[in-house]
């Protein structure tokens, strides 16, 4: 399988602070990898250059084994861990806005997710509950055939069943081929659909493991690894 994301000793400070430090990964498709880290290891700050929110870095991206641009980032489906919808915004303004940005969008299958977790495409965000707007932004993500899906801390504030339901779409939703990222902390709610692991923290990979294979090797689900490796809980 190709390399769909090389990251190559990749820094980013705020002042004196290394939010990311010496960071290199390869990452290929036709799987689904868990970016775990307790709060502040770098994990958003990740997500966001690869994304290209952040562009003030050091270090090389390659995005298909080409150079991160407006382009290559064009490949990627990025739901963020706030909000970006208005409280004006319904299901379909969202459509019209993704169907002039991203060819890959697909709005019937909008209009599929948005009856299969019960939500109204005509109802505005205002009137909406947490939970409710976390589906609709789940909804726009997977409603794109990317060939990069990037969440990070999809499932944080939810509650268990919400994050079953978030966890399944994902799964039956996403294109088989592509690279799917999953940043997060809550690691029992998202392990049993790993393929890949990596644990950050202080800005520093710790380790980037097939999850059957650490599972095997360590004698203890992955759940169970990440407390003992960061003792956060």
């Amino acid at each position: 399988m190709e390399n769909i994301i090389e990251i190559r000793n990749l820094e980013k400070f705020y002042g004196r602070f290394p939010a990311l430090n010496g960071v290199n990964l390869t990452l290929k498709g036709s799987r689904i990898i868990g970016l775990c880290g307790p709060n502040g290891a770098g994990k958003t700050t990740l997500i966001k250059i690869l994304t290209g929110l952040i562009r003030d870095y050091k270090g090389e991206i390659l995005i298909k084994d080409e150079a991160s641009s407006a382009l290559s980032r064009r490949l990627i489906s990025y739901q963020p861990d706030t909000s970006r919808l208005t409280k004006e915004s319904t299901g379909y303004s969202m459509a019209n806005y993704y169907k002039d940005m991203y060819p890959d969008f697909e709005m019937s299958v909008m209009e599929e997710l948005f009856a299969k977790l019960n939500l109204d495409p005509r109802k505005p965000v205002g009137k909406m509950s947490k939970g409710m707007v976390e589906k609709f932004q789940l909804i726009l993500t997977m409603s794109r055939r990317a060939e990069i899906y990037l969440f990070d801390e999809p499932i944080a504030g939810v509650d268990p069943a919400a994050r079953d339901l978030i966890m399944e779409t994902i799964l039956t939703q996403y294109r088989k081929d592509a690279l799917v990222v999953i940043s997060t902390h809550l690691i029992r709610d998202v392990e049993t659909i790993l393929d890949e692991v990596i644990f950050i923290n202080d800005g520093q990979v710790l380790l980037h493991r097939n999850c059957d294979e650490l599972r095997s090797e360590k004698n203890m689900s992955i759940d169970e690894l990440f407390r003992e490796e960061y003792r956060c809980f």
